[in-house]
């Protein structure tokens, strides 16, 4: 609690330096954030200063914020996203003792070389070289690297999170647009990724996922993830050799095809989000690599996973069609997409948002197709879609930063990269492979079992409802409206041969377009939802 106390007044007395009293407004009380002064940097510039001040956990704090694009103010996300994880390591031996502690055994039982000169340093952790014993089948043990946990992270975590919280109540108090930035909410989101990233197993996990999902291609490598040696402080990986993606001097020495290099990175980027539904969702130059053996096909190599992202298959084809839709400029099909969702409150007026949303899309569409950017259609977006009381849901914020950072990778890259052109026959095949009757059918047959346990629960309610009709009064009940009975079962028997007739005329027409089917099973189909039409009609 000391500990706590202590660095909140820290906290205080960098807010009163760097004067971001002026965040707050002027309903902040002049003994909490000082007096106003004038200062030659922007308000921007200084938030940014001091959350470098304040250390690691506040610069991943001031990163996690950037992605907040459709909350903060102009210019404050693009400051924001200039803070870097730049921390110095700490002593290779006290990175030895830490993974002892974690296997309960000395290091050489592990590995048969462990280089205690770090290989990198971040704010959580810190990655050594290490080779592991060789087995039967190798002639020397595998290179690997280790990521082991900073000493005490969890306890300075904790504490300043906790710190984060106190301030975000304040902030809550005093600034006068507290209700639509939400700070606690905010703290609350920061919480939940910088948690996630604390369990190196997790990561891990994400780690095999991502290779299993792109194994055998030739777009996109992971490493392999050694689970015997990992916990939740110490993760053991494959090491992987490629060149850093923003050492372009070194990319161009290798004659890679920045043209091509910077559209597989659109291509892998949609994939993951469609395709496989589990994307990399910290996709900075700091965690990609190019292998460049063959540089007119690079590959990427991924790291650092401890963040990614995925969406419901609603979101997956809302997003999909406002894509496709914002690209045809049919801004009225985006707004009902946003109502239809449920991402907008079901009173917004149609034309109203409509309208809305053409007056931030315009300007962008008013560009080449190669200047037209995706993160910057979502985060304005995200904004007018805030004026109509729409809560940003996590998993698109985490969309909308790899957007982004994808975008900009591509365009450093590529200056006239099409994003368009790239991602547009990924949505389509999408789209079209989720319209396919096998997969349709396979939705039906993992639903299989799910129908199959209700039917006993449907029997014992049919035989409860045969039962309660044997009393008297029932019978009496029974005979009073058999006429009304028997037309009404009539009309649903027709009801249902109707139903049955329609879905498979459907189901015929469909056929006999998808260029799979033979057309001869289009046309028995066809036949048989007529068969059943005439029987409803003659019923």
């Amino acid at each position: 609690m000391f500990s706590r106390s202590r660095r909140l007044l820290e906290i205080l007395r960098a807010v009163r330096e760097y004067g971001l009293g002026e965040l707050m407004g002027d309903a902040a009380p002049t003994w909490l954030v000082g007096r106003r002064r004038d200062f030659d940097q922007s308000v921007n510039v200084r938030l940014r200063l001091a959350l470098e001040a304040l250390g690691p956990v506040f610069v991943k704090f001031g990163q996690t914020l950037s992605t907040r694009r459709d909350l903060l103010p102009d210019g404050m996300a693009e400051e924001l996203s200039k803070l870097q994880d730049d921390v110095p390591p700490f002593e290779g031996a006290e990175a030895r003792r830490l993974i002892e502690a974690a296997y309960g055994h000395p290091l050489d039982v592990f590995f048969a070389e462990f280089d205690e000169q770090p290989l990198a340093a971040a704010s959580i952790a810190q990655v050594h070289v290490a080779r592991l014993h060789p087995r039967a089948n190798e002639n020397e043990g595998r290179e690997v690297v280790v990521k082991v946990l900073r000493p005490d992270v969890h306890e300075r975590i904790e504490r300043d999170i906790a710190v984060l919280y106190r301030l975000a109540g304040l902030a809550a108090r005093f600034h006068p647009e507290a209700s639509r930035l939400r700070p606690v909410e905010i703290v609350a989101e920061y919480d939940r990724i910088i948690s996630d990233e604390l369990d190196l197993m997790r990561e891990g996990a994400n780690a095999s996922q991502l290779g299993r999902n792109w194994a055998g291609s030739d777009l996109i490598i992971h490493p392999e993830i050694h689970f015997d040696y990992s916990t939740e402080n110490v993760l053991v990986m494959e090491r992987m050799v490629g060149v850093p993606i923003d050492d372009v001097e070194t990319l161009k020495a290798a004659g890679v095809d920045f043209k091509v290099l910077a559209e597989r990175g659109v291509e892998i980027f949609f994939k993951q989000v469609f395709r496989d539904n589990f994307f990399h969702a910290d996709m900075h130059p700091g965690n990609i690599f190019v292998q460049t053996d063959h540089p007119h096909r690079p590959r990427y190599v991924g790291l650092d996973f401890g963040i990614v992202g995925s969406l419901t298959a609603d979101d997956q084809r809302y997003l999909a069609e406002n894509f496709l839709a914002f690209f045809n400029q049919d801004y009225k099909r985006i707004a009902e997409l946003h109502i239809e969702s449920g991402w907008m409150p079901a009173d917004t007026r149609l034309e109203e948002f409509e309208g809305a949303i053409r007056t931030v899309s315009e300007p962008i569409m008013n560009k080449p197709l190669a200047e037209i950017s995706f993160g910057l259609f979502l985060v304005r977006l995200f904004k007018i879609a805030r004026r109509y009381r729409y809560q940003v849901q996590p998993q698109l914020v985490l969309l909308q930063k790899t957007v982004l950072n994808v975008e900009g990778l591509g365009r450093d890259l590529y200056p006239q990269l099409d994003l368009w052109a790239t991602a547009k026959p990924v949505l389509e095949e999408w789209m079209l492979h989720r319209a396919s009757p096998k997969v349709a059918a396979a939705r039906f047959r993992n639903q299989l079992p799910q129908i199959m346990d209700s039917l006993p629960g449907l029997a014992s309610t049919l035989m409860r409802r045969l039962d309660e009709g044997t009393n008297p009064a029932a019978r009496e009940l029974e005979r009073a409206l058999g006429d009304i009975t028997d037309e009404l079962r009539i009309a649903r028997r027709a009801m249902r041969w109707t139903v049955v007739g329609t879905g498979a005329v459907v189901s015929g027409v469909l056929l006999v377009v998808y260029p799979e089917a033979p057309d001869w099973l289009g046309g028995a189909v066809g036949v048989i939802g007529l068969g059943c039409w005439i029987r409803a009609w003659r019923g």
